[in-house]
């Protein structure tokens, strides 16, 4: 086991008032002894996992589910109280388990606690808090895998070819006459695929950061070619202003909305076209950084009126592969338009294509990608430049015992990341980040 708490702690862990039932978790050395005073009947030894029917001294009815010390979500003695979910019933409960020297759970407390009793590591508990985040399909699948485990595998794995190299170091530094010298050449092969490993990690924080914050998609195009009206289609409302006028939109409108179970930051911006007064050039110039700054383009034009040189002046302006999309196909005569993917923003014709592509793009991204989070990235690329000091060192003219030095900071780094050399500030301030019942 681990810290030993000697303070027992409550909270509810589903939100009071939103719901039939309520869930109130009590943890602690004394989780057992208090519920036994106000719940009837709770057995002398009860047996664990087994939820028991009874009566609350605050006048409620519910069920009681006892884990022992060792099998529960913290790892301590843990009841959790399921009871009629109404405000008062679940703040009397909560005023008499204060009365039994009970105090209130602290954001993140519980599985502050199951982190410090070696029931998760770091990452793991990162994973609890951004399952409770998760707002999409995509972020509780980046969030499944830092939960169960996904990243501090990769990483322990890591650590291990790290641990090994340290341990022929020291080996033949401090047992030269029974091992040998330094096999330099194995020591180097083993800090490369350690390296490859931690280049897969890296390479895959900019997918999980898409997943977390949104896919940055662009819409572009001539004036009243119809880049307001298919966010509105997106949106499900009239969120941008649309009229007949070309040049209606001045700046950029961004709108979070999920597409393809991929949550999308889509950018509504103004007409690219020569612009006559002050405010419309500055909302052209808005238009081209943000096609520059986003993960898709999407390059909109008038299927009714074909595709026209301005157009093809827009699309070369913007540096960067597009989607070509022909708008207003309702209104188009078949055959097809003379170019891209039709579609129609008033009536929803060919959409499914942009939800297709989005989710193809989120698939292809989640193959490479093992829930990296702001976090993590910057300690995965401070492992990988000291195993390429360990190489250098390695390589050099200099004694192989000076390579123990970054291999050991390589392991303390690693052991930040996954918590076991992480400061005591900066897991206050990672749980700090947890909402209270969690």
């Amino acid at each position: 086991m681990g810290r030993g708490f000697i303070d027992t702690i409550a909270a509810p862990i589903t939100p009071p008032g939103r719901g039939a039932i309520a869930v109130v978790r009590v943890s602690g050395p004394s989780a057992y002894q208090a519920v036994g005073r106000l719940f009837d009947p709770w057995p002398e030894n009860p047996e664990p996992r087994k939820a028991i029917f009874g009566a609350l001294s605050t006048g409620d009815d519910g069920l009681a589910t006892p884990f022992p010390e060792g099998s529960s979500y913290t790892g301590e003695e843990t009841v959790e109280i399921s009871l009629h979910g109404s405000p008062a019933s679940v703040r009397l409960l909560m005023d008499v388990l204060y009365e039994f020297d009970v105090r209130p759970a602290e954001p993140g407390e519980f599985t502050l606690r199951a982190f410090l009793n070696g029931r998760m590591d770091l990452t793991q508990a990162e994973g609890v808090r951004e399952t409770v985040d998760a707002a999409t399909e995509a972020q509780l699948r980046l969030a499944e895998r830092l939960r169960t485990g996904k990243l501090s595998s990769s990483v322990s794995a890591i650590r291990r070819q790290v641990l090994s190299v340290l341990a022929a170091v020291e080996a033949s530094t401090d047992f030269s006459d029974e091992v040998g010298d330094l096999n330099s050449a194995e020591a180097i092969e083993e800090c490369r695929l350690a390296i490859d490993g931690l280049d897969a990690l890296i390479s895959s924080a900019k997918s999980a950061q898409m997943v977390r914050e949104g896919l940055h998609i662009a819409i572009v195009g001539q004036p009243n070619a119809g880049k307001s009206s298919l966010l509105n289609t997106l949106l499900g409302s009239d969120r941008a202003i649309v009229t007949e006028i070309p040049g209606t939109t001045r700046d950029t409108l961004e709108e979070m909305v999920e597409i393809g179970g991929v949550p999308c930051i889509v950018i509504d911006t103004a007409g690219m076209r020569d612009a006559d007064g002050h405010v419309e050039k500055l909302g052209v110039e808005r238009s081209i950084k943000a096609a520059d700054s986003a993960d898709h383009v999407w390059m909109i034009y008038d299927a009714e009126k074909g595709w026209t040189v301005e157009d093809e002046q827009i699309l070369e302006s913007i540096h960067r592969p597009a989607a070509v999309l022909a708008n207003k196909c309702d209104l188009q005569p078949k055959p097809n338009p003379q170019r891209g993917h039709p579609i129609s923003a008033k009536t929803g014709e060919g959409l499914d294509f942009l939800i297709e592509m989005i989710a193809k793009h989120a698939e292809d991204a989640e193959v490479l990608q093992a829930a990296v989070l702001p976090r993590h990235a910057p300690l995965l690329a401070a492992a990988k430049t000291s195993i390429e000091e360990t190489i250098e060192t390695l390589e050099g003219d200099v004694p192989t015992d000076l390579a123990a030095v970054t291999l050991q900071k390589t392991i303390r780094i690693l052991g930040e990341l996954t918590g076991e050399s992480a400061s005591p500030d900066v897991i206050q301030e990672i749980f700090s980040t947890f909402c209270i019942g969690k």
